[in-house]
C-alpha cells in the first residue's frame, strides 16, 4: 500500500463525515404533528431565512457527493493500476 491510498483514504473518510453533517444540518420536508403540538410559531422573516440556508445546504450537499464519488472512483482506479 502506497502512502497515496493513505492520503486518498483519509480524504474519503473526512468527506463522509462533512457529507454526513450537512445532511443533518438541513431541516425535515415536513414539520408534521411535531409543530403543531410544540406550537412553532414561525414569522415571515424566520421561513424566509430558514429555506435560504436549507437551500445553500442543498446545493453545498450537491457537490461535496459529487466530488466524493469521483474521489471513490480515483481511489478504485488507484488501486486497480497501483
Amino acid at each position: 500500500m502506497g502512502i497515496m491510498n493513505y492520503i486518498l483514504g483519509g480524504v474519503l473518510i473526512v468527506g463522509a463525515i462533512v457529507i454526513i453533517a450537512i445532511v443533518l444540518m438541513q431541516q425535515g420536508r415536513r414539520k408534521g404533528v411535531s409543530g403543531v403540538i410544540s406550537g412553532a410559531a414561525d414569522t415571515f422573516m424566520s421561513k424566509g431565512k430558514a429555506k435560504a440556508i436549507d437551500a445553500v445546504l442543498a446545493k453545498w450537499t450537491k457537490w461535496i457527493a459529487i466530488a466524493f464519488a469521483v474521489l471513490v472512483i480515483a481511489a478504485n482506479v488507484l488501486a486497480i493500476y497501483l
